[in-house]
């Protein structure tokens, strides 16, 4: 009886090297530039706070060798995109700073947040919003709808009850309960449809499994046949800034499992860069309060 030995170094280098060669044959088929796509993807791995230090084990999550990673850390050093740490592994170096400061500095952190929204409704091919809270209320900042009929009520400008939407919950969700009493005022709620949440302890259990998938959902929540998925923008200190959404009719946003966590994944990592993209909240607002 042959006894099993663990998996070695030398398997984990040969699965980078067949990752790595799946990925340029498909990099190649669709015209693009490998070296390009890697290097890209080990500065993902630095600004997520993945560590350099064990190149064999960066070639492994980004799915090259060790060589490589030696080489892409070399030629992003010399161009100043990344810096070596004192204690080893890299940070992103004052060279992808300053390019970066330079991209935003011609827009407005409304265009920015704009720019994200596009993204969302392309990938989802549903209408995409952010709003911020404005007392009781949600206000929609920033609208942006795919080339289709116009399915939802809901426009730039459109002002909501907090609790009856997507958004709103989101963004009620990283309020205390009290912060939530002293807003929402006393029961019963405002409702708006029968799944509406009429007392507190109704509105702080639905609060509850949004904060736990990190999304609010809603079926039919405030307009009729309109399902919205929700994921709050949060500022350095965590407290809710503003919110992204998706909205559309549920024949497009789908009822199977796998079709809205594609969805909640869209709407995530698109307030996970609007996180990033609006960091500086005062500026922030200052727009918001303008539009």
């Amino acid at each position: 009886m042959t006894k099993a030995t663990p998996a070695t170094s030398r398997d984990s280098s040969n699965a980078s090297n067949v990752s790595a060669e799946s990925d340029d044959r498909d990099a190649t088929q669709a015209g693009l530039i490998t070296p390009v796509i890697r290097a890209l993807k080990l500065l993902r791995f630095v600004a997520d706070g993945g560590s350099t230090a064990n190149m064999s084990e960066v070639g492994r999550r980004i799915g090259v060798n060790r060589v490589t990673v030696m080489r892409l850390l070399a030629t992003l050093e010399h161009e100043g995109v990344l810096e070596p740490l004192p204690h080893g592994g890299h940070r992103l170096g004052l060279g992808f700073l300053t390019l970066s400061a330079a991209a935003l500095a011609g827009e407005d952190h409304l265009a920015t947040a704009r720019r994200v929204l596009t993204r969302v409704t392309s990938e989802t091919g549903l209408s995409s919003y952010l709003t911020v809270l404005d007392g009781t209320q949600v206000r929609y900042l920033l609208c942006e709808t795919p080339a289709l009929p116009l399915v939802s009520n809901i426009r730039a400008g459109s002002r909501v009850t907090a609790h009856l939407t997507a958004p709103g919950r989101s963004l009620l969700a990283h309020l205390s309960p009290e912060r939530r009493r002293a807003l929402l005022g006393p029961e019963p709620l405002a409702a708006a449809t029968a799944q509406s949440a009429r007392t507190y302890a109704a509105l702080d259990a639905q609060l509850a499994r949004d904060r736990e998938t990190g999304c609010a959902w809603s079926q039919d929540g405030f307009e009729a046949g309109i399902d919205a998925c929700a994921a709050a923008v949060l500022d350095a200190q965590g407290r809710p800034l503003a919110a992204l959404s998706v909205a559309g009719p549920r024949s497009l946003v789908g009822t199977d499992t796998l079709s809205r966590e594609r969805t909640a994944a869209v709407v995530k990592s698109g307030a996970a860069d609007l996180t990033v993209l609006l960091a500086d909240a005062p500026a922030f607002l200052a727009a918001a309060e303008r539009a």
